[in-house]
């Protein structure tokens, strides 16, 4: 549990860090000008909107906001998302495109995950239903077919008296 917990807060600063650490992979590692403009333009803001998108589609979860931790699914997902990209920073000519080509389709698997995930979540139970504080709800049974039909069932109306108040 106390993996996915950090996960749930690895994400925020994750949009941060991440774009930042592609720039100064840039710097350290002497990419040079064309690797400048790609980060400049393409890499920082790309992995930075991507990565609050996927943080929002995350924590839209209920069951993500009241434990407070991603899914083992989340945690496999962002960490192989997040590895590729740490390992672009290091701007390796001969294996620099092939990586890249892998971020972004692991990117944009981790994005049908988390939909699959919110959309799995989000769907009603036919048994039970669950609320964050734990307590279940069983729906009503639907009419049994050998029942009473709607208009035959007995209704008994209660009607209040009222008084006059004592004056």
């Amino acid at each position: 549990m106390w993996l996915r917990r950090a996960f749930f807060g690895w994400l925020i600063p994750a949009a941060f860090l991440l774009p930042l650490w592609l720039l100064v992979g840039w710097a350290v590692f002497n990419a040079g000008g064309w690797a400048f403009l790609w980060v400049l333009f393409l890499a920082i803001p790309g992995v930075f909107v991507w990565q609050l998108l996927l943080t929002l589609l995350v924590r839209a979860r209920g069951t993500v906001r009241a434990q407070r931790a991603v899914s083992w699914w989340d945690v496999l997902g962002f960490s192989v998302w997040h590895g590729l990209v740490i390992s672009l920073g290091f701007f390796v000519e001969s294996w620099w495109a092939p990586v890249m080509v892998i971020a972004i389709v692991a990117g944009v698997g981790l994005f049908w995950l988390a939909l699959w995930q919110l959309w799995s979540e989000a769907r009603p139970s036919r048994v039970v239903l669950h609320t964050t504080e734990g307590v279940a709800y069983i729906p009503p049974p639907q009419g049994s077919a050998d029942g009473p039909a709607s208009a035959e069932r007995e209704v008994i109306v209660i009607t209040e008296k009222q008084t006059p108040p004592a004056g």
